[in-house]
Protein backbone atom coordinates (compact mmCIF):
# COMPACT_ATOMS: atom_id res chain seq x y z
CA UNK A 1 0.00 0.00 0.00
CA UNK A 2 2.77 2.63 1.13
CA UNK A 3 5.16 1.54 -2.01
CA UNK A 4 7.50 -0.87 0.12
CA UNK A 5 7.04 -4.85 -0.41
CA UNK A 6 7.54 -6.54 3.36
CA UNK A 7 8.14 -9.54 1.87
CA UNK A 8 11.72 -8.46 0.55
CA UNK A 9 12.45 -6.70 3.94
CA UNK A 10 12.19 -10.00 5.50
CA UNK A 11 13.99 -11.77 2.74
CA UNK A 12 16.65 -9.31 4.00
CA UNK A 13 16.23 -9.93 7.74
CA UNK A 14 16.46 -13.76 6.96
CA UNK A 15 19.72 -13.52 4.71
CA UNK A 16 21.16 -11.14 7.59
CA UNK A 17 24.03 -13.36 9.65
CA UNK A 18 25.55 -12.21 12.87
CA UNK A 19 28.48 -9.57 12.76
CA UNK A 20 30.54 -10.89 15.58
CA UNK A 21 33.31 -13.16 15.45
CA UNK A 22 33.59 -15.29 18.28
CA UNK A 23 37.32 -16.52 19.49
CA UNK A 24 38.46 -16.50 16.53
CA UNK A 25 35.59 -17.74 14.13
CA UNK A 26 32.77 -15.76 12.10
CA UNK A 27 29.51 -16.75 13.61
CA UNK A 28 26.72 -17.77 11.11
CA UNK A 29 24.03 -17.87 13.09
CA UNK A 30 20.84 -15.39 11.87
CA UNK A 31 20.69 -12.02 13.10
CA UNK A 32 18.23 -10.61 15.75
CA UNK A 33 17.26 -6.92 16.02
CA UNK A 34 20.14 -6.45 18.39
CA UNK A 35 22.54 -4.30 17.19
CA UNK A 36 25.86 -3.88 18.26
CA UNK A 37 26.70 -0.60 19.53
CA UNK A 38 29.82 1.44 21.68
CA UNK A 39 28.48 0.46 24.76
CA UNK A 40 27.90 -3.30 24.03
CA UNK A 41 31.84 -3.20 22.92
CA UNK A 42 33.08 -1.63 25.57
CA UNK A 43 31.03 -4.23 28.14
CA UNK A 44 32.81 -7.22 25.95
CA UNK A 45 36.36 -5.36 26.27
CA UNK A 46 35.62 -5.08 29.87
CA UNK A 47 34.46 -8.70 30.15
CA UNK A 48 37.12 -10.14 28.55
CA UNK A 49 34.97 -11.51 26.27
CA UNK A 50 36.26 -12.93 22.84
CA UNK A 51 33.66 -11.54 20.93
CA UNK A 52 34.81 -8.99 18.39
CA UNK A 53 32.86 -7.06 15.20
CA UNK A 54 33.64 -8.48 11.89
CA UNK A 55 34.89 -5.37 9.93
CA UNK A 56 33.30 -6.95 6.64
CA UNK A 57 29.77 -7.95 8.05
CA UNK A 58 26.96 -5.86 6.36
CA UNK A 59 24.80 -4.88 9.01
CA UNK A 60 25.32 -4.41 12.91
CA UNK A 61 23.29 -7.02 13.90
CA UNK A 62 23.75 -9.93 16.39
CA UNK A 63 21.99 -13.42 16.77
CA UNK A 64 20.48 -14.07 19.72
CA UNK A 65 22.50 -16.34 20.96
CA UNK A 66 25.32 -13.32 21.31
CA UNK A 67 22.69 -11.49 22.58
CA UNK A 68 22.10 -13.58 25.92
CA UNK A 69 25.90 -14.33 26.35
CA UNK A 70 26.16 -10.51 26.55
CA UNK A 71 23.29 -9.85 28.68
CA UNK A 72 24.20 -12.90 30.93
CA UNK A 73 27.84 -11.75 31.44
CA UNK A 74 26.90 -8.55 32.23
CA UNK A 75 24.13 -10.46 35.02
CA UNK A 76 26.55 -12.51 36.30
CA UNK A 77 29.31 -9.63 36.71
CA UNK A 78 26.78 -7.42 38.80
CA UNK A 79 25.70 -10.13 41.09
CA UNK A 80 29.12 -10.59 41.91
CA UNK A 81 29.84 -7.26 42.89
CA UNK A 82 26.98 -7.42 45.45
CA UNK A 83 28.14 -10.73 46.60
CA UNK A 84 31.71 -9.36 47.26
CA UNK A 85 29.82 -5.74 48.94
CA UNK A 86 27.52 -8.59 51.08
CA UNK A 87 30.81 -10.00 51.98
CA UNK A 88 32.43 -7.13 53.28
CA UNK A 89 29.45 -5.81 54.66
CA UNK A 90 28.75 -8.78 57.16
CA UNK A 91 31.56 -10.19 58.92
CA UNK A 92 30.38 -13.13 58.84
CA UNK A 93 28.49 -15.67 56.27
CA UNK A 94 26.38 -17.51 58.78
CA UNK A 95 23.33 -15.09 59.02
CA UNK A 96 22.44 -15.53 55.33
CA UNK A 97 23.04 -18.29 53.34
CA UNK A 98 24.32 -17.92 49.65
CA UNK A 99 22.11 -19.59 47.35
CA UNK A 100 23.06 -20.00 43.92
CA UNK A 101 19.89 -19.16 42.12
CA UNK A 102 21.63 -18.95 38.36
CA UNK A 103 21.92 -23.12 38.74
CA UNK A 104 18.06 -23.36 38.62
CA UNK A 105 15.62 -24.03 36.02
CA UNK A 106 14.05 -20.80 34.71
CA UNK A 107 10.85 -22.73 35.32
CA UNK A 108 11.72 -23.01 39.07
CA UNK A 109 12.84 -19.83 38.63
CA UNK A 110 9.40 -18.50 37.64
CA UNK A 111 7.53 -20.70 39.85
CA UNK A 112 9.35 -19.23 42.97
CA UNK A 113 8.36 -15.96 41.51
CA UNK A 114 4.63 -16.77 40.91
CA UNK A 115 4.14 -18.03 44.51
CA UNK A 116 5.43 -15.04 46.51
CA UNK A 117 3.99 -12.69 43.86
CA UNK A 118 7.41 -10.86 42.88
CA UNK A 119 6.47 -8.43 40.07
CA UNK A 120 8.96 -8.07 37.50
CA UNK A 121 8.54 -6.82 34.27
CA UNK A 122 8.00 -9.11 31.40
CA UNK A 123 10.43 -10.99 28.98
CA UNK A 124 13.10 -11.30 31.59
CA UNK A 125 16.25 -13.99 30.80
CA UNK A 126 17.26 -16.29 33.16
CA UNK A 127 19.88 -14.13 35.06
CA UNK A 128 17.86 -10.89 35.29
CA UNK A 129 15.05 -13.57 36.79
CA UNK A 130 17.97 -15.07 38.87
CA UNK A 131 19.08 -11.53 40.40
CA UNK A 132 15.67 -10.37 41.36
CA UNK A 133 14.61 -13.61 42.86
CA UNK A 134 18.16 -13.61 44.83
CA UNK A 135 16.80 -10.07 46.19
CA UNK A 136 13.58 -10.83 46.97
CA UNK A 137 15.28 -14.03 48.50
CA UNK A 138 17.31 -12.19 50.93
CA UNK A 139 14.45 -9.97 52.18
CA UNK A 140 12.40 -13.46 53.42
CA UNK A 141 12.33 -13.08 57.63
CA UNK A 142 13.17 -16.64 58.99
CA UNK A 143 12.28 -17.51 62.35
CA UNK A 144 15.43 -20.09 63.11
CA UNK A 145 13.46 -21.50 66.48
CA UNK A 146 10.54 -22.12 64.79
CA UNK A 147 12.06 -24.05 61.82
CA UNK A 148 14.40 -25.76 64.23
CA UNK A 149 11.60 -26.86 66.49
CA UNK A 150 9.21 -27.88 63.49
CA UNK A 151 12.13 -29.98 61.88
CA UNK A 152 12.52 -31.87 64.75
CA UNK A 153 9.32 -32.47 65.96
CA UNK A 154 8.91 -33.68 62.12
CA UNK A 155 11.99 -35.83 62.76
CA UNK A 156 10.83 -37.46 65.89
CA UNK A 157 7.30 -38.26 65.20
CA UNK A 158 8.40 -39.52 61.28
CA UNK A 159 5.97 -36.92 59.88
CA UNK A 160 7.81 -36.10 57.19
CA UNK A 161 7.58 -35.97 53.50
CA UNK A 162 7.67 -40.24 53.12
CA UNK A 163 4.61 -40.77 55.47
CA UNK A 164 2.70 -38.29 53.37
CA UNK A 165 3.34 -40.38 50.00
CA UNK A 166 2.32 -43.40 51.51
CA UNK A 167 -0.66 -42.00 52.58
CA UNK A 168 -1.37 -41.08 49.06
CA UNK A 169 -0.83 -45.20 47.59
Amino acid sequence: MNGIDSSDENEKMENEVCCLIDDGTKCTRVAGNASFSKRIQKGISQRKMKLSLDSYARSQFICDYHKSKIQSARSIKRHQRTTISRDSDSGSDSESPEVDFYSLQVQTLRRYKKFYKVSTRPGLNKAQLADIISKHFMTIPVKEKEVLAYFIYSVKHSSGIQNNVKGLD
